[in-house]
């Protein structure tokens, strides 16, 4: 299993990266499947540099803050209008998010077609599926277990499991519970990072570096941390640093346009 990092600004797109989006990819009955991880606001272009879209097997979104899941509405112009294809429909592609995200994502495309010609909104260009906490669902070589994590909104951490690996991605939280089920024995821990201790002390939206690695070593067996979705106005070393106070290996931090091997 392989990690892309298309995009892991926190909160908006940033001078060197856009919003969180992330490819991970694993080889299946003879060919490579794609699944992408939140579509935040930038990533559409960046996520072409690493695939046709038209490759794209299936989207998971965390939650529906617009940094996680706004390109959706960029990629439903490509899957209805992409002349390339000569008029044949583009294959609907999964989506997997939280209640309303069909409905969420169509209002957020607005204006392009009246509901009289388009009364089914993005839904003839994506098969939009609800997660649910705790209930697993597979897709080729993938296994994704979601868990609800602690956000202002309905919001989903998830564990990616493939060819005998496990991921974690925490999507948006701060700490919860649920975080101990998802990072326990997993290879890699993609892990919110936004807050910093002692300067952000609203509660339930984020994690610091050191909450973040706290998390982790309280839920054991992870083998490696790499912080995520820091926001540009954030010094990054402010929250290695900070995670370093806890976590006893090396601190990773994502970096656009990088691919990790899991």
């Amino acid at each position: 299993m392989k990690l892309t990092v298309v995009g892991c600004s926190g909160s908006f797109a940033g001078a060197d990266s856009p919003a969180s989006c992330y490819l991970v990819r694993a080889e299946h009955e003879g060919r490579t499947w794609n699944l992408v991880v939140d579509l935040g606001n930038g990533a559409l272009g960046a996520l072409q540099r690493h695939l046709d879209l038209d490759a794209i097997d299936a989207i998971v979104l965390s939650h529906l803050h617009p940094d996680h899941c706004l390109d959706l509405c960029g990629l439903f112009v490509v899957q209805k209008f992409n002349p390339a294809r000569g008029g044949i429909p583009a294959r609907r592609i999964p989506v997997y998010g939280p209640a309303d995200t069909a409905a969420r994502m169509s209002r957020a495309n607005g204006v392009t077609l009246p509901e009289s010609q388009n009364p089914r909104g993005l839904d003839p260009e994506f098969d939009f599926r609800r997660m649910v906490s705790g209930v697993p669902f597979t897709l080729g070589p993938f296994t994704v277990r979601p868990g609800r994590v602690n956000h202002p909104v309905e919001a989903f951490g998830m564990r990616i499991e493939a060819d005998g690996t496990a991921l974690c991605y925490t999507g948006d939280t701060d700490s919860c519970p649920a975080l101990g089920v998802l990072m326990r024995d997993t290879d890699l821990v993609l892990v919110d990072s936004a807050f910093q201790e002692g300067r952000d002390r609203a509660t339930g939206i984020h994690l610091s570096g050191r909450r973040a690695a706290q998390a982790a070593v309280d839920a054991g067996g992870v083998r490696r941390l790499m912080l995520t979705h820091i926001p540009p106005w954030n010094d990054v070393q402010v929250s290695v640093d900070e995670a370093k106070a806890v976590w006893p290996g090396e601190v990773e931090v994502a970096a656009a346009g990088m691919t990790y091997e899991i």
